[in-house]
């Protein structure tokens, strides 16, 4: 991941608050307001106090300054109110654009950046780390903003007793509210990047036990990973504790300095001798006006967490695709497809070398090889999943990457072994081929795929829903449901990755013989890997990859 200053990330983070600022700058205004309010109460009560002595620097009446305070009061409720309406109403707003700007960006990463990505960590990433950006719009954003105005405004009303109080004045709130959180900042950063990143991993190894609950229980595993969950926790939590240690260092220096700093300006004004009256308004003027430096101080803490995953969430927005979707590409009609010299290697390991191959219309076309021999590979190349070396990988003549990519999307349909399904209805699983198909079309690609009298047979039928990752179904119903997206969808080319795997072989032979006429009839390209001998059976042809190469 790229590591960037804080500075840095809150400039990111500040970018995507360009079409709120108007909002911002109103709940800035209000929170400047409210503050002064707050500050001038504790200023009028000294007022009064002096106005006993006949020492006061104002001329304002008791019962004038009693009714000031009353004004302010309400009118500080009133602010503070609609300060954190503001700030929440930009929070929220933003929050909405950058999940929807982080799913975009998942989906032009996909396939080839994810893969390897852990979905826990990603999970926490969409759900955790995004919300925690809610504590730098509403209360950081305008809390320094407020804080500079605030203390700007009392560092000339305190210098207008002395200049050289207003300088201490300046000196106290760059300590509190600048120089304490710089200090500590260092070793709550780290902290904050490390406690995202293990709950990211904390909620890969809650995810891999859900999904393989049965096999957990079946083999005795579940002790086993109790102990992972419960060292990962404690790890978690050792890290958790570090931000709170962080926490309360930075607290405890700030809430010393708020108490010792006005007994400094105390002996500043004793020693420059201008007065009684001054020593306590000043003295008071300070003591009061703290509080948007001191938020800033105990905000430090808190931003430990939020830099670490505003830094996940922009590095995410910022990744680059292994295949950019191409805009305004070529359309050609299908007529073909073919690798020729194709090699392709994952970083350092070489999976194809110097490959060949042609898939013409109409044809069904084995490919056969041991594990790891670069079959899938070869079809995620034929995709654009992956980035082909130029002119090695194309269709109708033209390289994959000059088509466009929704166009080249309706030329192929490519389906795995592993079947992904949404908990919706077994209709709308099937329809994600063709979103406007109707009800005959759908029932027409089940019969194709072998699976309509199944679904027949179901107490809902195709409005069935399918469960969580199809978990209502067995691997054999997920895959033909697959397979009759893949029918559905109508594309020239169809790219089958071990589609009988999970099928009895009854199933194969009525998929396998669904193929030969679809083939027949439409025309359609079928690129078929499979390590089935029957499967086999049904091309027209077949290559066989050996360690990445023809055989």
């Amino acid at each position: 991941m790229k590591r960037r200053s804080g500075i840095r990330i809150m400039g990111g983070l500040l970018k995507l608050l360009a079409p709120l600022l108007h909002v911002m700058l109103l709940c800035i205004t209000l929170g400047t307001l409210g503050y002064l309010c707050a500050i001038f109460i504790n200023i009028l009560a000294a007022h009064l106090l002096l106005g006993v002595t006949g020492e006061s620097p104002w001329r304002l009446s008791f019962g004038g300054a009693a009714a000031v305070m009353i004004l302010i009061a309400v009118a500080r409720a009133g602010l503070r109110y609609a300060e954190q309406t503001c700030g929440h109403y930009i929070a929220f707003k933003l929050l909405a654009v950058i999940r929807d700007r982080v799913f975009g960006a998942l989906r032009r990463l996909a396939p080839a950046r994810l893969e390897g990505k852990g979905r826990g960590d990603l999970i926490a990433v969409i759900t955790g780390d995004i919300e925690l950006l809610e504590v730098f719009y509403a209360h950081t954003i305008a809390p320094v903003c407020i804080a500079i105005i605030v203390s700007l405004i009392m560092t000339l009303l305190i210098g207008s007793f002395h200049p050289l109080l207003g300088v201490l004045a300046a000196g106290c709130y760059v300590l509190v509210g600048v120089a304490v959180p710089l200090i500590t900042a260092k070793m709550g950063r780290a902290y904050g990047m490390e406690a995202r990143a293990k709950l990211g991993g904390l909620n890969n190894v809650f995810l891999e036990s859900l999904r393989g609950i049965r096999e957990v229980l079946q083999f005795g595993q579940g002790q086993k990973k109790e102990e992972e969950i419960r060292e990962k926790t404690e790890k978690l939590n050792e890290v958790q504790g570090g931000i709170r240690r962080h926490e309360g260092a930075a607290s405890a220096w700030s809430g010393a300095l708020v108490m010792l700093l006005p007994l400094v300006m105390l002996g500043l004004v004793i020693r420059l001798q201008v007065g009684f009256s001054a020593a306590v308004m000043t003295t008071v003027m300070l003591a009061a006006s703290f509080g948007p430096a001191l938020a800033l101080a105990n905000l430090s803490a808190a931003m430990d967490s939020t830099l670490a995953a505003g830094e996940r969430v922009l590095s995410l927005l910022e990744e680059e695709p292994e295949t950019p979707d191409v805009v305004n590409g070529e359309k050609p009609d299908f007529a073909g497809a073919e690798v020729k010299n194709l090699s392709f290697s994952y970083d350092e390991e070489e999976v194809l070398h110097d490959l060949s191959a042609v898939f013409r219309p109409g044809e069904i076309v084995a490919v056969t090889g041991r594990s790891g021999s670069g079959k899938s590979t070869l079809l995620k190349l034929l995709m654009r999943f992956w980035r082909a070396p130029e002119n090695t990988v194309k269709l109708s003549g033209l390289d994959v990457g000059r088509i466009d990519t929704l166009h080249l999307r309706t030329l192929e349909s490519y389906m795995t072994q592993d079947t992904d399904l949404f908990n919706v209805s077994i209709r709308d699983n099937i329809r994600i081929g063709k979103q406007d198909a109707t009800d005959e079309e759908v029932e027409e690609a089940a019969r194709k795929a072998s699976i309509h009298d199944f679904i027949l047979t179901l107490p809902r039928g195709y409005d069935t829903k399918t469960g969580e990752l199809g978990e209502t179904l067995s691997g054999g119903e997920r895959q033909r449901i697959g397979l009759a997206r893949a029918f559905l969808h109508g594309a020239p080319l169809l790219l089958l990755d071990e589609p009988t795997s999970n099928l009895d072989s009854l199933n194969e032979g009525v998929i396998l013989k669904a193929l030969r006429e679809e083939a027949q009839a439409s025309g359609r390209t079928v690129v078929l890997v499979s390590h089935r001998a029957s499967t086999l059976g049904v091309a027209n042809r077949a290559y066989a990859i050996e360690s990445g190469r023809l055989s």
